[in-house]
């Protein structure tokens, strides 16, 4: 699916304006959604030391796509104004340093809110605004760690595994900002206030865990990994290796479903303990693994895929955007030569879309701030002054 060209805004957002200050991880990707979906958002990168994460050409760094970028010195009077005037006219603020950190800039709510009351001021962290963690630094595995979603992913005769960074700094991170953002607007039209949304990591992941935890309750969830319904533990819910060292996913958790598995395996059910005896896991599950060795993945595709087993084979990130679902959908977009996952969700009447490649920090600064309101004399006289770049 090519990307579309830069034109007049589209999408659900169209209209609503956001000031980002720069960050990495969940609050770059929020930012990059609600400017797929139409949004106008302005990138604020620093004058300095704007090359945050982790260092690649700008082209790769997919997240800070669909939006221009401008550079700021924001230990300057003057570059600071600059932030202000765009806050106040703006609907939405993100930005994700520590605690503290915008406060001592200028640009906390309090210096915000009497020029701007209807805006949402959306702050992401990962330990929170406030708690005794609050200002420590910290990644995605920390918190992750700290809600027991970590200690419950891995297999039971090894160490956790780090869910690369998507429970806390996507799942739990950019989701919950952008729930929380989109309500914070929503009540704003009735109330005529915005509010701060303290997005928090830790509370994000938690929440996602939120079923496992009345499994917990209930006695139907183990705190041993690998030993349970929907942790590899069944073995009518894992992964398995084929012939050629390749593996398939198999989801076979309702009896229907498991009676077709059992059929495509050749296993005869009255040779077997019920299905969902814990017990009895582990032997049905080295059947399956022998019998999946058997085949290749694509051999195991002819057979299952498409069927109601809740099959998919695994697929690496060459292989996913070639896929003739994913191709038939166009789930993926190749944009500037780099193939990255298209908009989503998707929408009947305002669909969304990438509105251009990521661009270098400031590359866009005249541009994007007259688009803003500056005037030419304005950005001559800022840059003069070394204010933005």
């Amino acid at each position: 699916m090519p990307a579309p060209p830069d034109g007049p805004l589209n999408g659900p957002l169209n209209g609503l304006r956001v000031v980002e200050l720069a960050g990495i991880g969940p609050g770059p990707m929020a930012c990059m959604m609600l400017a797929d979906m139409g949004a106008d958002v302005i990138k604020v990168d620093r004058l300095t030391d704007a090359g945050l994460g982790i260092a690649m050409p700008a082209k790769y760094q997919v997240l800070h796509r669909s939006r221009p970028s401008i550079a700021v010195d924001l230990k300057s009077p003057d570059g600071l104004a600059v932030v202000k005037r765009l806050i106040d006219g703006a609907d939405v603020l993100i930005e994700g340093f520590r605690p503290g950190v915008t406060e001592r800039m200028g640009l906390g709510p309090d210096d915000c809110f009497p020029t701007n009351p209807k805006l949402v001021y959306g702050r992401m962290t990962g330990w929170g605004q406030d708690g005794p963690m609050a200002r420590a630094a910290g990644h995605d595995m920390n918190y992750i760690a700290l809600t027991g979603a970590l200690n419950a992913i891995g297999p039971a005769d090894g160490p956790p595994v780090p869910p690369l960074n998507l429970v806390g700094d996507f799942g739990g991170g950019t989701l919950y900002l952008l729930v929380g953002v989109l309500a914070a607007l929503l009540e704003a039209r009735q109330s005529g206030k915005g509010q701060v949304v303290d997005a928090a990591m830790v509370d994000g992941a938690a929440s996602l865990m939120t079923t496992f935890f009345g499994l917990k309750a209930a006695g139907l969830w183990s705190n041993e990994r690998g030993a349970n319904l929907l942790d590899g533990g069944a073995h009518f819910y894992s992964v398995y290796e084929t012939s050629d060292g390749k593996y398939v996913s198999i989801g076979s958790i309702e009896a229907k479903f498991y009676a077709e598995l059992l059929e495509k395996t050749g296993l005869d059910p009255a040779d077997l303990p019920p299905q969902m005896k814990p017990e009895s896991w582990p032997v049905i599950g080295e059947k399956l693994t022998e019998i999946f060795r058997t085949k290749t993945r694509d051999e195991w595709c002819a057979i299952m895929e498409g069927s109601d087993i809740c099959f998919a084979p695994v697929l690496n990130l060459d292989e996913a955007p070639e896929h003739a679902h994913m191709k038939a959908r166009g789930t993926f977009a190749e944009v500037d030569g780099v193939v990255q996952p298209a908009p989503a969700p998707r929408f009947s009447r305002t669909p969304g879309e990438i509105r251009r490649p990521p661009s270098p920090p400031g590359a866009d600064t005249d541009e994007a701030l007259a688009a803003w309101g500056f005037s030419t004399d304005e950005i001559t006289g800022l840059r003069a002054k070394n204010a933005i770049g």
